[in-house]
């Protein structure tokens, strides 16, 4: 997947303005009209203006640096990814010193640059859907809304899901692809499978909106996944090996000796799965010790020996 910070150069941490001026150098080389011809500075180009529309929106750099570029890409479009990005604002300056063959007295520059992506077979509509400043899309069909139902494991793991939903006054069905480590209440979304557009225009989307239903063993807290393990007293006290269930099957733990009640363990790795090569959550295990409600003539005996000795 697309790792914008790597085409544009510059750190994760980058500023806004260290992001402005790695792409302003990177249009001033790679500009079409500095390589006319060249379908490599042309695909280039597009490339590193992706980058800079998202990465110059705060709230779409906040979304690609939390979810990673997979899941990002599969919540936005290029149509969401260009929405609101006006190219004058940082092509201004290049046109007002002269920039190539955009020279100021020509007919307006954004103009050259609308025409460079149209003229790429639909380059236009497809790098930059939406326009420059002051164009509109086409008018879009409704989207529409649907739920979907996860197990805690498919949400985790990930999974194939055939789709139920109505569109276009009737019921279809489609096959979509769940993310690993989608969570509660987020939404996926299918382009194009919303309802019709009157006159022609392109369809609407369609947003799925995850619903994971609750585990009898599992829950969530971030990448983390949790469970309860209940343990006797004497475990606690001269620790044990336990079998506990994880996403991926029945693990073993060692408990050590002197556990005390509500302590958690940790599972290296064995949490909620990231994308992107993100490492894995772990799995964590709250340990209740089990206390006995009655006891025997005889465990009396013994723990008063034991309350003698010091214990």
């Amino acid at each position: 997947m697309k790792d914008y910070y790597s085409i544009l150069n510059v750190d994760r941490k980058a500023s806004a303005e260290d992001i402005k001026k790695a792409y302003r150098k990177l249009a001033m080389k790679y500009h079409p009209d500095r390589n006319k011809g060249d379908k490599n500075a042309e695909d280039k180009f597009k490339e590193i203006s992706e980058a800079y529309a998202v990465l110059s929106n705060a709230d779409k750099r906040r979304q690609y640096d939390k979810f990673g570029s997979e899941k990002f890409h599969q919540q936005f479009s290029q149509e969401d990814i260009f929405r609101d990005f006006n190219f004058g604002d940082i092509f201004g300056d290049m046109f007002g010193q002269g920039f190539g063959g955009f020279q100021t007295g020509r007919r307006d520059p954004m103009h050259d640059i609308e025409d460079f992506f149209r003229a790429q077979g639909g380059g236009f509509q497809q790098g930059f859907p939406g326009g420059f400043a002051g164009r509109r899309p086409p008018p879009r069909g409704r989207d529409i809304e649907a739920e979907l139902s996860l197990s805690f494991e498919e949400a985790a793991l990930g999974a194939q899901k055939t789709v139920s939903f109505r569109r276009n006054g009737g019921r279809e069905e489609t096959s979509i692809k769940i993310p690993a480590g989608i969570a509660h209440g987020k939404k996926l979304r299918l382009k194009g499978r919303g309802e019709n557009a009157p006159g022609g225009g392109p369809a609407g989307d369609l947003y799925l909106r995850i619903n994971v239903l609750p585990h009898s063993h599992f829950r969530r807290d971030g990448d983390r996944v949790e469970t309860d393990l209940e343990i006797k007293l004497t475990e606690a006290l001269l620790g044990t090996t336990a079998e506990v269930p994880t996403l991926e099957g029945p693990k073993k733990l060692k408990i050590p000796a002197g556990t005390h009640d509500h302590s958690k363990l940790r599972m290296k790795g064995l949490g909620i799965p990231h994308s992107g090569g993100a490492p894995r959550g772990d799995h964590m295990v709250r340990v209740l010790v089990r206390y006995p409600k009655t006891l025997t003539p005889e465990q009396i005996e013994l723990i008063e020996g034991l309350k003698e000795s010091g214990l």
